[in-house]
């Protein structure tokens, strides 16, 4: 493995499982992390999912349905099959009686499962579905660029399009609301910039990439700049955002169990598993080529909302999440796809880390237009 762990001075914190593979966390003198801190100081005080909550939302939900009248629908959800924007999905028609026009993104990497859940989801609950299918010569470019600039944001080219086609559908079409599947209960815990999630709408950061790795041009595949989506199409074309989840109950296991018996809804191995390359890059990659396990800040953001126990997270995180077996066949199952030799493929694998530091970007920009939304209270979470 090429880590880039620090491996000086190992600490993890007392109260979830987020520890020092992220270089920016910070414990204090309890020995509980910034993440904690940030959760119990700023999201807790303001997330209240009751009944004072939801008459809130109703509002929202009642200013949807005015301006969407004598229209085929009235909102816009991006569904991937996954668990967040699958129970969306149902509670947008089943509780808020809302017609969304369900939109989905064919990458070239939809699991069986996925496939499955979505189809299971718009024949129970009787909704359209839009799906846009990437040009997959470009989409493979992308990828192929990314994984061969050894940073660890490979996946990176998904959310973008994912993101990118969403948000350019609803200004064409005209939709005001879209209706996201992000939440509390389930993501409180951001990862770190560092560990691949750096802002996959950095355009700049992406074409630098693809101008020094990538070989055809990008002539159809969808993308958004960040500060396209957060000026333009907010304060130009009026787009908004509504996260449905943070305003009922929501507990995964809950939504899970309704989803299973309402619709025959299939439960995943782990967050984000509906995508056969996520699956991969988060099981595989970036754990054994940089040492940054995404389940810590997934399974700390249930232990912070009282869905799992700290012991049962640190006993999910001391295996690998699938067999060895099943790795080594899905590292093949990627080379293959992406047009790369098992052995290119391990070479890369095998290389010198980067970071996007390494390439240009907005990285200074983006943080300062982040701190303003964190200083007016409009996002939460801990963006680092």
């Amino acid at each position: 493995m090429n880590s880039t762990i620090n491996s000086k001075h190992y600490q993890i914190c007392k109260n979830c499982i987020m520890d020092t593979s992220d270089s920016s966390i910070v414990f204090d003198e309890k020995g509980i992390c910034d993440y904690c801190n940030n959760f119990y100081n700023n999201i807790l005080p303001n997330w209240h999912p009751d009944d004072a909550s939801e008459a809130e939302i109703m509002k929202v939900v009642e200013k949807i349905k005015e301006e969407g009248k004598n229209k085929d629908h009235d909102c816009l959800i991006g569904i991937s099959g996954g668990l967040d924007s699958s129970y969306l999905a149902y509670i947008a028609k089943e509780k808020f009686g809302l017609r969304p026009l369900l939109f989905h993104v064919d990458a070239g990497w939809n699991s069986d499962i996925s496939t499955h859940n979505i189809h299971k989801l718009v024949e129970g609950l009787d909704l359209e579905l839009y799906t846009e299918v990437v040009n997959w010569n470009e989409m493979k470019d992308l990828q192929r660029a990314f994984i061969k600039s050894q940073v660890p944001d490979i996946d990176t080219p998904q959310d973008l399009v994912f993101f990118s086609s969403l948000y350019n559908f609803a200004v064409k079409h005209k939709y005001r609301y879209i209706l996201t599947g992000g939440n509390f209960s389930t993501e409180c815990v951001r990862e770190p910039l560092e560990w691949g999630a750096y802002y996959q709408t950095d355009m700049r950061y992406v074409r630098d990439i693809h101008d020094q790795f990538g070989e055809i041009p990008l002539k159809t595949f969808p993308t958004c700049d960040i500060f396209k989506y957060k000026i333009q199409y907010r304060l130009l074309n009026g787009v908004r955002v509504v996260k449905p989840l943070d305003s009922v109950p929501f507990m995964k296991e809950d939504a899970i169990q309704t989803l299973e018996d309402k619709f025959g809804w299939q439960r995943y191995q782990h967050k984000h598993h509906e995508s056969r390359f996520t699956r991969f890059y988060e099981s595989y990659w970036l754990p054994r080529k940089f040492g940054f396990d995404k389940r810590k800040n997934h399974l700390s953001s249930l232990i912070l909302t009282g869905q799992l126990t700290r012991e049962a997270a640190l006993e999910r995180v001391s295996k690998p999440e699938l067999p060895e077996q099943e790795l080594l066949a899905e590292f093949e199952y990627v080379a293959k796809k992406l047009d790369f030799t098992v052995d290119e493929l391990r070479d890369y694998f095998e290389g010198s880390n980067k970071t996007f530091k390494d390439y240009k970007n907005n990285y200074k920009l983006i943080t300062l237009g982040t701190r303003v939304l964190q200083f007016l209270g409009v996002e939460k979470r801990a963006f680092k």
